[in-house]
Formats: C-alpha cells, structure tokens, sequence
C-alpha cells in the first residue's frame, strides 16, 4: 500500500534574542504501509478503549528528515494524526512505527 501525507518534526527557534520558542514544522512524504496493524488497549480507569496503530511506514527520506529524526512527534495517516512511536534509519529511507493518536500542537507546513 502506498503513502502520502504530512510527517511533523518539533524544533526550537530563537524568536527574538534570548527567547527560545518551540515550533512545529509539517512537510509532506511518500513512502509505502509495510505493516497495517492496530492494537486494542483496555485500562479500567478509562470509558472507552484506547486505539494505537502499530503500522509501520516507510519514507523515501530528504535530507532534512535525516538530520531531524529524533525530533519527529506525528504522521498524518488515514486523515488522523499518529505518534511517530519509532523511527528507525535504512538508508535511504526511515522507517516509522506509529502508536497511539496524537493529541498535541499541530504546526505549519513548510
């Protein structure tokens, strides 16, 4: 199965000097599903079950997703966006394992 969408990566800027603030940059990917898996999560604090995917994507990677892996916070897939749970370098590519829904600050497409 083939991908497309938005892959999220935290960084922080200096806005004016000595002001450092977090901003959250959005660029677009295509890669391929390796895995479609999902996991059904029971707690008994909670109403409802909490869904997490454990699918896993592979990207065709730019520079720029090399050298900011590790500050990789979501993928937008089948419209929702995930947590990037792990990322894993096989060059040229990354491979991203998702977890459950994210629910933080969305950011800009650069």
């Amino acid at each position: 199965m083939r991908y497309y969408g938005k892959i999220a990566f935290r960084s922080t800027a200096e806005t004016v000097p000595g002001i450092w603030e977090e901003e959250i940059i959005e660029r677009p990917y295509y890669g391929e599903v390796l895995r479609n898996y999902r996991a059904l999560h029971t707690e008994s604090k909670e109403v409802n079950d909490d869904i997490s995917l454990r699918n896993q994507i592979s990207i065709v990677a730019d520079q720029f997703a090399y050298n900011h892996f590790q500050d990789m916070i979501y993928v937008e897939f089948m419209g929702t966006k995930w947590k990037a749970q792990d990322v894993e370098v096989v060059m040229p590519r990354l491979q991203i394992t998702l977890g459950g829904e994210y629910n933080g600050d969305t950011g800009s497409q650069a």
